[in-house]
């Protein structure tokens, strides 16, 4: 079992959210963070004044997959976060050593 946890930009949500549904994955979690890498921020303008914003918004998308959908989940992310743009994000992949449904007390596989 992997964790997959990408960082996206916000409006690419929905379309990472359809893309993992149509591969199997149903159940995902998301945050609403901010960060920078490479990009480093931009300016903006404001009532006159321009001033420097280091931490642009990102989506973080949080999904446990069985081995076996990896790397289809893998490659959905990719093509609907892509717009070509710096900024587009990352994606993490981290070994999960347990899994255990609260309500029914169901581990592993059968639990994701």
């Amino acid at each position: 079992m992997k964790l997959i946890t990408a960082i996206v930009k916000p409006f690419k949500l929905d379309d990472v959210r359809e893309a993992l549904s149509d591969v199997g994955i149903s159940g995902v979690t998301v945050t609403e963070v901010k960060g920078f890498g490479r990009q480093k921020g931009h300016t903006e303008l404001y009532r006159g004044a321009e001033y420097v914003v280091d931490f642009l918004p990102k989506a973080k998308i949080e999904a446990a997959v069985t081995d076996e959908l990896l790397n289809q989940a893998l490659e959905a992310i990719t093509k609907a976060a892509n717009t070509g743009k710096i900024g587009d994000g990352k994606i993490f992949v981290t070994n999960l050593e347990q899994v255990i449904r609260i309500r029914t007390g169901e581990t592993g596989n059968e639990a994701i």
